[in-house]
């Protein structure tokens, strides 16, 4: 158990270790500039030549299986097999779950069957942005048959599968796609519609019990059928029992299975129970002795010559797989003098173990970093750590100088201590990392380059908001004018006629004194004085509308608004003959508005409903109050006129639109009413009554009536 969960460990390592070799590789992908420009213009067919020649370079650079990018539909633009008769371009892939998890903004990582080369793969993705949007995404497929050659043990098979159970990773090749469990129709439809596995049948191992040891390890018991002979349909079937267990792979849906053979075990136990039983029949039967004693001795020394074969076995794969590793590894004693290279390390110094063996370590280093070298050595050596890992500048035999990450680690030999030193070449992951830092500077600098660009267009958008404000304060006071000049001939004939009744009165009340009746003269002082107030009053509203709001918002009587916009109108209503009637119960009605403003709206849909009316015979403004559900109180005026098209309704609010004649109206009063209305936080809006005519609403926020002084003094006695 112990041996497996350190081949599990190991194992899990390798798997993991190719993984994160590629997992950066689409995110730093995802910034250039050149897959971004193909994304966006795929159309661009020598952007497209440059953008598959450079994939097709990078992947034999980092040794993947395929390269590509996807604009946000999941449609190839370019890829590094696109010289092939299997090319991804042109294809979508929008179903794979790597593309979606990418569209979403986070990087993706899927094994499956490639649809296209039916080849398995570990793909990796990153999305692509453009200002800040979403365009694409870029895939790095990847090739894991080199961890399933290299895994190789006679006592147990191992095992890579999904979160399904499904097997993609197996020393058996009997095995691959096989599941560890029966899968339910729901996990085979996902599957299936995914097309993860393309048209592989998914068929479960022969798994004909399971249980749980004492320890604790589950136990299996499989049906087994492997090949007899050079007969390839004759097939030798046996029940195999094995204890599994499992390690997850970190960032990834799959986890590592060991399943180790209980055989050895079981052939170990039976050969002891042989031997005791040898032993127990020489001392039962000891005429038999001799023979026993014989047949003992053949039994031992056939034993001890399979030993022997599984050690030299065994020594030799771990030979194999020391000189074939793609890491240095070295073994030195306490000193720092070099006991054994392995080839690699004979490749990647130029030198031959013969002529190292007895040399410090050291001296493969450069002058800077030997000190470092001795130090860590006798730190290794004291304090006997798991693992001290380091990186420094190593020479080559011809003087040349490469950065490597070393790993010191001891290990007891021959009953003495031996370091472990572990050595890679991180030649190409400094230069990803200094193509990663350029890429980051050369983005904060277009960052900032965009942010004082963003800052220039506020600063001008700020100010043309400004002159809009501007403009738009003077349209309303130039409307608010231009209502005055209509109505000063009413007011001029309403004033004319109090003036007449003031001279006639002061001229009586002389001839009064005159005659000494100064009663009479008093009351006729009165009169004038009430005409002066009446004058005033039809005065005060007409300064009050033509000057400046202050756009302040303040709890506004409906009653108030009436009183107002009806001292300005009157005039202009009993000259056009047009009658209006407002509805009840006004004074108890409040708003959130300004009555300046509001005035100045209801005035002008009330001048609008006028000369909409000019040719009608009965001329009627009917001003309704709603309150419906919710915060806002409605009033609709409603006209008897000729109503409006469905045409005008949909630009009646549109600056400079107008129904009437030329020279009747620049098309700007309702467009101010409406932009009035919608900065008190109300609505304005229009509809075709169903009796005819056009109805005009001003939707406004409710108020609560002030409490009076009167009801205060009522509560506090």
């Amino acid at each position: 158990r112990s041996k497996a969960v350190a081949d599990l460990a190991q194992y899990r390592s390798n798997v993991e270790q190719r993984l994160s070799r590629y997992r950066s590789l689409p995110q730093l992908l995802s910034n250039h500039s050149l897959l971004l420009d193909v994304v966006q213009s795929p159309d661009g067919a020598t952007l497209r030549d440059k953008a598959n020649h450079f994939l097709q370079n990078a992947t034999e650079l980092v040794r993947a299986l395929d390269i590509y990018v996807m604009d946000s539909e999941g449609t190839t633009q370019a890829a590094s097999n696109w010289y092939k008769e299997t090319s991804f371009v042109g294809r979508n892939f929008s179903f794979r779950p790597y593309f979606t998890d990418a569209m979403k903004g986070t990087a993706g990582n899927y094994f499956a069957l490639g649809s296209t080369t039916n080849r398995r793969g570990y793909y990796f993705s990153y999305p692509m942005r453009k200002a800040g949007k979403i365009i694409g995404a870029v895939v790095v497929k990847i090739d894991l048959n080199e961890i399933e050659q290299q895994w190789n043990d006679p006592d147990s098979e191992i095992l890579v599968s999904d979160s399904d159970s499904v097997v993609v990773i197996s020393t058996r090749p009997d095995w691959m796609f096989r599941t560890l469990r029966p899968l339910s129709a729901e996990q085979m439809q996902r599957i299936v519609q995914s097309l993860r596995y393309g048209d592989q049948p998914l068929q479960s191992l022969d798994i004909v019990n399971r249980g749980t040891s004492d320890e604790g390890l589950e136990l299996i018991t499989l049906i087994d059928g492997r090949n007899k002979g050079i007969d390839k349909s004759l097939q030798e079937v046996t029940a195999q029992q094995y204890f599994n267990i499992s390690s997850p792979l970190e960032n990834t849906d799959l986890q590592v299975n060991l399943l180790v053979s209980l055989a050895p075990v079981e052939e170990r136990l039976f050969i002891a129970q042989m031997i005791t039983t040898g032993g127990f029949i020489l001392v039962l039967l000891i005429w038999l002795s001799a023979v026993q004693r014989s047949r003992i001795r053949s039994e031992r020394l056939r034993f001890e010559a399979r030993e022997a074969q599984v050690r030299q076995e065994n020594e030799a794969r771990i030979a194999g797989i020391i000189n074939n590793t793609n890491a240095g590894l070295s073994l030195i004693d306490t000193e720092g003098r070099i006991e054994y290279f392995n080839p690699f390390l004979e490749r990647l110094f130029g030198y031959r173990l013969s002529d190292l063996v007895g040399e410090p370590f050291y001296k493969l280093l450069s002058d800077a970093d030997r000190p470092l070298m001795q130090q860590y050595v006798a730190r290794e050596v004291n304090t006997r750590l798991q693992y001290l890992r380091f990186e420094a500048e190593c020479c080559r035999s011809n003087a040349s100088l490469f950065p490597a990450e070393m790993t010191l680690s001891t290990m007891m030999l021959g009953g003495r201590y031996h370091v472990i030193v572990t050595l890679v070449d991180i030649t190409e992951r400094r230069r990803h990392l200094e193509a990663m830092a350029r890429a980051q500077d050369e983005l904060e600098q277009r960052v900032e380059e965009r942010t004082a660009d963003l800052q220039a267009a506020n600063a001008k958008l700020t100010s043309e908001v400004q002159q809009h404000r501007q403009t738009q304060n003077e349209l309303i006071q130039a409307a608010k004018l231009a209502v005055i000049g209509q109505m000063s001939a009413g007011i001029n004939h309403e004033l004319n006629q109090p003036l007449t009744a003031i001279r006639n009165y002061a001229d009586n009340a002389v001839k009064f004194l005159d005659r000494g009746s100064e009663q009479n003269a008093v009351t006729n002082l009165q009169k004038i004085s009430g005409l002066t107030e009446r004058m005033a009053r039809i005065i005060h509203p007409l300064k009050e509308f033509a000057r400046k709001s202050d756009h302040h918002s303040s709890r506004v009587c409906l009653r108030d608004l009436r009183d107002g916009a009806m001292s300005i109108l009157y005039g202009h209503l009993d000259k056009q003959g047009v009658e209006i009637n407002w509805p009840d119960g006004l004074d108890d009605v409040w708003v959130s508005g300004d009555l300046l403003r509001l005035e100045q709206v209801v005035v002008n849909l009330v001048n609008n409903s006028i000369q909409a009316m000019e040719d009608s015979a009965d001329k009627r403004i009917d001003v309704r109050l709603e309150k419906p559900e919710g915060r806002y109180t409605v009033i609709a005026v409603r006209d008897s006129g000729p109503g409006l098209s469905k045409e005008a309704r949909e630009h009646i609010f549109e600056p400079f639109f107008t129904t009437k004649g030329q020279g009747d109206g620049l098309g700007l009063g309702l467009s101010i009413s409406q932009r009035i209305v919608s900065s008190l936080n109300g609505r304005l809006s229009v509809q075709e009554s169903p009796e005819g005519g056009a109805e005009f609403r001003i939707e406004l926020l409710r108020e609560k009536a002030p409490v009076s002084s009167e009801s205060i003094l009522t509560q506090d006695s």
